[in-house]
């Protein structure tokens, strides 16, 4: 029996996802792990990969398809397993159909071949689209005969088509960028959404306007043009993260709940490290710090799907990452089961992905608690909307320092930072956060406690 390979759900909300290539094709042998084909969500490029050994055939869409999240798109034969006549759902789509797949009457017109050039039907048709010379083609099928992924690769080449996933050629079309002048971060180089919006940070701003007059000097229609806005469209992973954010905040009843932290303990902890040439970023430390409390109050270490709440046994903490085109959370997994040393390894890697459009669906799944922290950026307090399906997300600040009272009453100089704890009270009541946040300080205040 064929195995079917399925679109995962890259992230609790995702609905759809875009296939941007098939990186193997019809008839390959694949082992289990290899990259099969290369989509696109709303905000990261993943990979599919084969979940066993076996011959791919059945492919059931093509690039460019928006496929719904746990659809099949192709299937495996194991070993020695006979390729079936007919698969349950839609035809199967060849990756490369002979003359005799193209019949009359299907819709599509046939292109003969040119002349002294052989060439199959689905060669054919995408050349004509691409206007590409079949003369110029170099065959790589039988008998050197043209195949699509022939006329493939001559767009691909630097006078050719450029590559780049379907997003950012749109991106880059409503913009006005010119994709040769990007530089890809994606597999193979192929360009992403966020190069566009790194291309297009880059740019300075022209407003551009073609009057049907030629305005006079210091007239009201110079003003005008002075004073037009740059109208960029909602679109992308702008988009998705306004559509999400909005929904969250419409949807979940938000509660805030403040709190000032000594940092003398992390000061010290971290200036003692520093003296070994080792990193230890306050952001680190909250991840551990986080895990430990949230597993004394598993009621904020939780997600809300509907009308059902799942308590998590395992804290997995996501760490949002600022980005040109727009806000990302990247999780480290099992945070409670780290070390310092091991949690400061993983954001550093996340963020490095994060930054580079290179993170994998392991990288964003599953998440139960998020931090933001803003400190590096100069902002004293903050309040954050909560990353859905997570009931909780810690907002975190500047180090600030500022006179208090001793023992004695006598002023003393010590440093702060102030966090801000955003909740779902439909989940988490006020006592619940309350608890959280003093078990939260106890710790912080006394980083040694980590070690416990």
């Amino acid at each position: 029996m064929p195995i079917p390979i399925i679109l995962p759900k890259f992230g609790f909300t995702l609905e759809t996802a875009n296939i941007v290539q098939w990186l193997k094709r019809d008839g390959d042998r694949v082992r289990a792990g290899d990259p099969i084909c290369e989509v696109t969500t709303d905000k990261v490029n993943m990979e599919v990969e084969a979940p066993e050994d076996g011959t791919l055939f059945g492919l059931l869409y093509q690039a460019g398809d928006v496929v719904p999240v746990t659809e099949v798109i192709a299937y495996l034969l194991r070993p020695g397993e006979a390729r079936p006549e007919t698969l349950p759902g839609k035809p199967i789509i060849q990756s490369e159909p002979d003359a005799a797949t193209v019949k009359p009457g299907n819709g599509i017109e046939h292109q003969p071949n040119a002349p002294g050039v052989s060439m199959s039907p689905l060669a054919q048709r995408v050349a004509a689209a691409a206007k590409v010379d079949p003369q110029q083609l170099q065959g790589s099928g039988p008998k050197n005969r043209v195949m699509k992924r022939d006329v493939e690769s001559a767009l691909a080449q630097p006078t050719g088509k450029v590559r780049a996933t379907p997003a950012a050629r749109h991106l880059a079309e409503t913009s006005g960028v010119d994709l040769k002048q990007v530089s890809g971060s994606g597999p193979r180089g192929r360009i992403q959404s966020a190069d566009v919006q790194a291309a297009l940070a880059a740019q300075p701003i022209i407003i551009s306007t073609q009057p049907t007059e030629s305005p006079r000097p210091g007239g009201k229609e110079t003003q005008e043009t002075a004073d037009a806005p740059t109208v960029i469209k909602l679109e992308g992973m702008r988009r998705t993260i306004a559509t999400r954010l909005q929904k969250s905040f419409q949807t979940a009843p938000h509660v805030f709940f403040d709190a000032q932290i000594d940092t003398a303990g992390i000061d010290g902890l971290r200036a003692k490290l520093k003296a070994r040439e080792e990193k230890l970023s306050v952001t680190a430390i909250l991840v551990k710090a986080c895990a430990a409390t949230l597993l004394r109050h598993p009621w904020l270490n939780a997600t809300l799907d509907n009308d059902e709440i799942a308590l998590w046994p395992t804290a997995n903490i996501g760490v949002a990452v600022a980005l040109e085109a727009g806000l990302i959370v990247p999780v480290v997994h099992h945070a409670e089961r780290l070390t310092l040393r091991d949690i400061q390894a993983s954001v550093d890697k996340l963020a490095g992905r994060a930054r580079s459009n290179s993170l994998r669906l392991n990288d964003m799944a599953d998440g139960t608690f998020t931090i933001s922290n803003l400190g590096m950026y100069g902002v004293d307090r903050f309040t954050a909307i909560i990353n859905p399906p997570q009931v909780a997300i810690l907002a975190v600040g500047r180090t600030q320092r500022s006179f208090v009272s001793d023992a004695n009453d006598q002023p003393m100089l010590r440093s702060f930072i102030q966090v801000t704890l955003s909740a779902d009270h439909r989940v988490v009541d006020g006592a619940q956060a309350a608890n959280f946040l003093q078990d939260l300080r106890g710790i912080l205040e006394e980083p040694a406690l980590l070690a416990w």
